[in-house]
């Protein structure tokens, strides 16, 4: 829901040409299928930007566990910087594509917000790369998201999602009037998110193993309590 895998690049079977400074575009690197390239490029690169941040990753290891030399990896994402959006990209798109997949209109408003903050609470745990990849754009300070265009159409149908669920809820008498749905959705991230981004912290300071499988379904339940009597009229 918050803010893990082909990019919008990676969809294309053929990508634009980067340019070097010298202005002379870069001739296309040999492949015989650029899209499952561009997906390996983008696999690779999710772990090493997670692990080490956009300053510590290396486009050198990228290209070597991925088999493939710098110039192809600039020739289809033109620079670091452009392949950690890409990154940003995708992570982002795999989440919303898996998350319309829960069919939450088929289901009662509360059943579908049960579904809603257990398939986000499942997916950050599923997926810790995706909440280190987060928190380094939160490092950045937002900067590389904000020149991604298809970051902010990707999240559109999150909001509406919640809206409509909300305002059926809110119709039949079972939500209460009055929340904001981005407020809903900003509750259920917070909640989801800590849970994966401080288990380490958390764990050691309170002497606790937040990661066994009791603990982790404790804590699904009690999230997704909060979360539904908070909006339950």
């Amino acid at each position: 829901m918050n803010q893990l895998v082909h990019s919008s690049r990676a969809a294309k079977t053929t990508a634009k040409p980067a340019v070097k400074s010298s202005g002379k575009a870069l001739s296309p690197p040999r492949t015989n299928d650029p899209a499952r390239t561009m997906a390996g490029i983008l696999e690779v690169a999710t772990a090493e930007f997670a692990a080490k941040g956009l300053s510590g990753a290396r486009i050198d290891a990228i290209a070597a566990a991925t088999k493939t030399s710098k110039r192809m990896i600039y020739y289809y994402f033109g620079s670091k910087e452009g392949l950690y959006v890409a990154v940003l990209e995708e992570a982002y798109r795999r989440m919303r594509r898996i998350e319309a997949e829960q069919h939450l209109e088929d289901l009662e408003p509360e059943a579908a917000l049960r579904r809603l903050v257990e398939f986000t609470f499942d997916h950050h745990s599923d997926n810790p790369d995706y909440i280190r990849l987060v928190m380094t754009e939160n490092m950045e300070r937002g900067m590389y998201l904000a020149q991604s265009k298809t970051i902010q159409e990707l999240n559109v149908p999150a909001i509406q999602a919640i809206r409509k669920l909300y305002d059926r809820g809110v119709t039949q008498g079972v939500f209460r009037l009055g929340l904001d749905p981005i407020d809903i959705h900003a509750s259920i991230s917070a909640l989801t998110f800590f849970n994966v981004s401080n288990q380490h912290t958390f764990g050691l300071i309170f002497k606790e193993d937040a990661r066994s499988a009791q603990a982790v379904a404790s804590r699904r339940n009690s999230i997704t309590e909060m979360v539904v009597r908070f909006v339950r009229r």
